[in-house]
């Protein structure tokens, strides 16, 4: 009807038009206000047709037995407005097949909504589940426990922060024990210090011969002293084993630097031997050289071989450390100008001395080399004393089969050939 009217106002032709829109259903004929034509069969009442004429919009009313449609045709000066009355049961048929389509359309979104309801609520009991049990896990020491970050956002993000903080309390119970075995191993310096004085006092024997009371004071003195030495030794090294072996459990293999480990040991070592008159020298630690293995432990291994050389030989005696690196392996050598080892093979078994000692010291540093795939040798060292020899795996080079030995006798040799502008001071 709107078309009709915006293309001619002729009644005929408008007519026309309302009997094509009505069809076979009288009731359905549509009315056009405001242009002359038959306006009685109208059911809208003169301010509903004011108000569409004068809002030019559609309006949409009830009245008795149906409702009305109001739509306004703007023509040059004046509005005309189509009225099409819409009779109760044309509305409401198929309404029974329209609340059939809506019930159905409801009951599957409910069963979906049940559906993923259930499953987040599935994933969300387990994530809890695995992050209780890690929890608990973890309060019971086992600190390599980690969760699966799944479930909602948020216990995503509490499965991330939770393997953080796992993380981070093994990092810190690592740096503990490191430090531990760091300080311990630093105790042997002022305990080789004081065990070298206390055997250079005179003896404690009190079994032969007759003394004073004062004298047997003073005997006993030093007796209780040298004993106190001895046990605080084995408490030491009782200490730098346990915690050594809690950082090798807990933490992955790490690396260091070998010749900043020599010099950073050699500070403390050279300290005594300046104390007890012992010639000494470093050769090679001045390239950075990547060993795989925890500087603690490193420091720890040198400690022990080096202690050896105080311990086992008599005060003025040369010693030298050595560093090299060669065919895929790092050497670190420690000669002597001592009496040596008479059976290499037995020092080198664990818990064995010849000197009466625990035999822990080259065992030490026979495990460390272990650790990183190499080996410990004892050999003559061209000082006239003993020579031993740490391999440990290039982790820069890929090893090739060569013979260790052989490299520990380049080694000798090259420390027998004379290098210009050095001297070895001779011992005194």
């Amino acid at each position: 009807m709107t078309g009709a009217l915006a293309v001619s106002t002729d009644t005929a032709t408008i007519e026309r038009a309302v009997a094509a829109a009505a069809g076979d259903d009288p009731a359905l004929r549509p009315v056009v206000h405001g242009i002359g034509a038959d306006e009685s069969a109208g059911r809208a009442n003169a301010r509903v047709l004011a108000d569409a004429a004068a809002q030019r919009r559609s309006v949409v009313t009830e009245v008795d037995g149906g409702v009305l449609r109001l739509d306004p045709v703007v023509l040059g000066d004046r509005v005309a407005v189509v009225e099409v009355f819409v009779p109760d049961e044309v509305l409401d048929s198929g309404e029974g097949g329209r609340w059939l389509l809506l019930l159905a359309i409801g009951l599957a979104l409910v069963g979906a909504a049940v559906a993923v309801v259930d499953r987040v609520a599935a994933r969300a009991v387990d994530a809890t589940g695995d992050l209780v049990k890690a929890a608990l896990a973890v309060g019971d020491g086992e600190l390599e426990v980690r969760v699966e970050p799944t479930g909602p956002r948020e216990l995503a993000e509490a499965g991330h922060a939770f393997n953080r903080m796992t993380e981070r309390l093994v990092a810190l119970r690592a740096d503990e024990h490191e430090l531990v075995a760091d300080l311990s191993h630093r105790l042997r310096t002022p305990l080789t210090a004081l065990r070298l004085d206390a055997e250079a006092l005179e003896s404690d024997d009190t079994s032969i011969g007759t003394f004073s009371e004062a004298e047997l004071d003073r005997r006993r003195g030093i007796r209780r002293i040298r004993q106190a030495i001895v046990t605080l030794e084995g408490e030491v090294d009782q200490l730098i084993k346990t915690t050594r072996k809690a950082v090798a459990q807990e933490t992955a293999p790490a690396s260091c630097d070998v010749s900043e480990v020599v010099r950073d040991r050699m500070v403390f070592w050279s300290a005594l031997a300046g104390d007890q008159n012992r010639p000494h020298r470093v050769v090679g630690a001045q390239l950075r050289i990547p060993a795989p293995v925890p500087r603690a432990e490193l420091a720890a291994a040198l400690d022990a071989v080096i202690g050896n050389v105080f311990r086992y030989t008599p005060q003025g005696t040369a010693f030298e450390v050595a560093v090299s690196r060669r065919d895929g392996w790092v050497a670190i050598r420690i000669d002597d100008a001592g009496p040596g080892i008479a059976d290499p093979d037995r020092a080198l078994r664990r818990g064995e001395s010849d000197k009466g000692s625990t035999g822990l010291g080259l065992d030490i540093a026979k495990r460390v080399a272990l650790q990183a795939n190499g080996s410990v040798s004892i050999d003559r060292a061209r000082l006239g004393g003993a020579s031993v020899v740490m391999l440990l795996a290039d982790p820069d080079a890929a090893p090739r089969p060569v013979n260790r030995f052989g490299l520990v006798g380049r080694m000798a040799r090259e420390a027998r050939e004379p290098r210009p502008g050095r001297r070895w001071p001779r011992p005194r």
